[in-house]
């Protein structure tokens, strides 16, 4: 077998246009990169037995990907410029496929977790090229609609796949097979794609290395302070280094990106009211979704009994729901407007969150958690479309590239951080009920969780009014000069 990081390396003839071809081989990666978080999710439980994980150290197991996905996904982008989209493709997905490997055969709750982070930095670096190789590779029209069509399709429903392949594995093998599944997928991605993928022109941009780093060690930093608190306390030393060491490298981030000439993170793309309420909405929501997705799985199975396949067939109505919906609601868009389905569609997350809160041990299945879950789906597929299209309106196209990145990893870092805070309030709910049953403790610690996870729905839905209400955002100048994004992110901050 051809280690991927050799493959990697090969340059082989190309062999003519297969646009059939190139499309599968790209869309797998962006399948496997979307799967990646909850066909891990439902193998938890398992793996917190397997590597003897704490309750709350176990989130690291998601938040270690996500955070350095999220993290470095703008460098990703930019490095995909700079030295080719193919071969930073080819090089992202092989760093994936033997961080997969490796945290197959961990041994160690460290070992996985580092694996984990090292997957992120590789689905960082390959997930931003998929795009612009669907763009290079599928002239403009209907093929590149078709192309597109099913790249989304592939992206809403990767999430519902990970949920049903990460319980068959489980069951069928053990929790290590969630990671080994990656491995002769990246391998097939890294062979095939110098065979058949066009690769563009590389560009000169510059990359803000300093930035990435101080950006993603602020916000690993954070996390890490939350969730030791979970175990420790607020007033406990190192806690309190993290987070203020977070807060200080953040506070470093934003003056790096007003200062360099080409930023990671234009600060200019906040400039307008509505916009930077989008962006925190676009961070809010995930915070919550991570959330019901992490305790929901250990509920099942740690309290209900079920079996990993059954965990993950429990969560199929949710998934069916928000695909259908993804797939409906761009279509009626143009005729109602992004208000109605953005308002509609968070206010439903929140009634679901609400919904959990009185979960119990004694809940079941059906209505306790197949109710408030289907109305996560309703909600999840109504708001994410309009709140994407909102971010991404009055956007030049020269920064159409940024935003985009942005929203992705408002996305991922604030789910990372939102699943922190969490965490934290569930290990500390949970300290002072040691005399109860172990499934008590539980539920009342997964209930009062879920009631941190309703003030973020809450302030979701705050911020969405805020967009819907808020006059037409002003159009972005693409070509703002450092002094003029610290101006824009300071009236932004002030509205």
């Amino acid at each position: 077998m051809t280690p991927p990081h050799t493959a990697a390396l090969a340059t082989p003839a190309r062999r003519g246009s297969h646009p059939t071809i190139a499309l599968a081989v790209v869309v797998t990666c962006q399948l496997m990169v979307v799967l990646d978080a909850t066909v891990v999710n439902i193998a938890l439980p398992d793996i917190k037995v397997g590597l003897g994980f704490s309750a709350t150290d176990l989130s690291w197991v998601l938040n270690a990907y996500t955070l350095a996905f999220g993290g470095l996904l703008l460098l990703g982008g930019r490095i995909g410029d700079v030295l080719g989209r193919r071969q930073v493709f080819m090089f992202g997905v092989s760093l994936f496929t033997l961080a997969s490997l490796v945290g197959g055969f961990a041994q160690s709750s460290g070992m996985l977790v580092a694996a984990r982070a090292v997957q992120g930095v590789g689905a960082a670096i390959a997930a931003p090229s998929v795009l612009a190789l669907i763009t290079t590779n599928f002239p403009e029209g209907p093929p590149r609609n078709k192309a597109l069509g099913i790249f989304t399709a592939v992206s809403a429903g990767g999430g519902s796949i990970g949920l049903l392949l990460g319980g068959v594995l489980t069951d069928i093998a053990s929790w290590r097979w969630v990671l080994f599944i990656n491995v002769p997928i990246g391998i097939a991605i890294v062979l095939l794609a110098p065979l058949y993928i066009e690769a563009p022109a590389r560009g000169r941009a510059r990359l803000d290395i300093v930035g990435a780093l101080t950006s993603t060690a602020g916000m690993t930093s954070l996390a890490y302070g939350f969730i030791h608190a979970a175990s420790t306390s607020w007033g406990d030393g190192v806690t309190v280094v993290a987070l203020a060491a977070g807060v200080g490298l953040l506070a470093l981030f934003v003056t790096i990106e007003s200062r360099v000439a080409e930023p990671l993170l234009p600060l200019r793309l906040f400039a307008a009211r509505r916009q930077a309420a989008a962006y925190g909405t676009m961070a809010l929501l995930p915070a919550t979704m991570f959330g019901m997705f992490f305790f929901l799985t250990q509920f099942m199975q740690d309290v209900l009994g079920y079996t990993p396949l059954q965990t993950g067939l429990a969560f199929l109505p949710l998934t069916v729901l928000l695909f259908i919906c993804s797939q409906i609601v761009p279509r009626l868009l143009p005729r109602y407007g992004n208000k109605p389905f953005l308002i509609v569609g968070i206010a439903l997350i929140l009634t679901g969150m609400l919904a959990l809160t009185q979960i119990s041990e004694q809940t079941t299945y059906f209505p306790g958690l197949l109710i408030p879950t289907m109305i996560f789906g309703l909600g999840g597929g109504a708001a994410f479309m309009p709140l994407s299209a909102t971010i991404l309106s009055g956007v030049p196209v020269s920064d159409s590239g940024a935003a985009a990145g942005a929203l992705q990893t408002a996305q991922q870092v604030g789910g990372s951080l939102g699943l922190a805070i969490l965490v934290t309030v569930f290990g500390t709910a949970g300290a002072d009920l040691s005399q109860d049953t172990a499934p008590a403790v539980l539920a009342h610690s997964m209930s009062t969780a879920f009631t941190a996870g309703a003030i973020f729905g809450a302030a979701a839905l705050l911020m969405a009014l805020i967009v819907v209400t808020s006059p037409h955002p002003v159009p972005i100048r693409p070509h703002a000069t450092p002094g003029d994004d610290a101006e824009a992110l300071t009236g932004a901050m002030a509205a």
